[in-house]
């Protein structure tokens, strides 16, 4: 029999959690998917855009895709992170609605969607080592508006032995 131990993040007693955002409009239905981070850490993401607007956002935590928000006009892209890969900033531009995201992750990658007009912004998180562990906003046709929770990526375990 094994059994599986969880060791506290070595700044378990420090503050970790913070928020960027809300970017965006007032429009559309709220969001969280604060729920979904307890499938584990952002392993992949899909952005549909038009060539206007990000009109739809889904994100894959482990190996289980969240709900779908948003529109379906656009184009569907897909980025995957690889194994040890976690998302350290995201950027953008938005109006009323969010117009552009740029994801910057640990490993140096950077993947861009949407168009580069609007008022800019930067999101990251406030405390070291910590990484985008869900996001929340509102959206209708379009994503209306966008913000983003930065924590330890593993700082809830599951099935830890006492």
């Amino acid at each position: 029999m094994s059994l599986l131990f969880c060791l506290p993040h070595p700044s378990a007693q420090q503050r970790s959690s913070s928020y960027s955002g809300e970017y965006g409009g007032g429009g559309g239905k709220r969001f969280s998917q604060s729920g979904n981070q307890l499938d584990g850490p952002i392993t992949a993401l899909r952005v549909r855009n038009n060539r206007l607007y990000i009109t739809g956002i889904q994100v894959r935590y482990g190996t289980t895709w969240s709900q779908y928000q948003g529109g379906s006009l656009g184009d569907l892209e897909e980025l995957f992170l690889h194994p040890g890969e976690h998302i350290i900033q995201v950027s953008g531009k938005y109006t009323s609605y969010l117009r552009r995201l740029m994801f910057v992750t640990n490993k140096g990658r950077m993947f861009s969607f949407g168009k580069d007009q609007g008022t800019a912004f930067n999101g990251a998180p406030l405390f070291p080592d910590t990484f985008l562990r869900y996001i929340s906003g509102s959206s209708g046709s379009v994503i209306d508006a966008i913000g983003f929770h930065w924590d330890y990526p593993y700082s809830n375990c599951v099935h830890c032995a006492k």
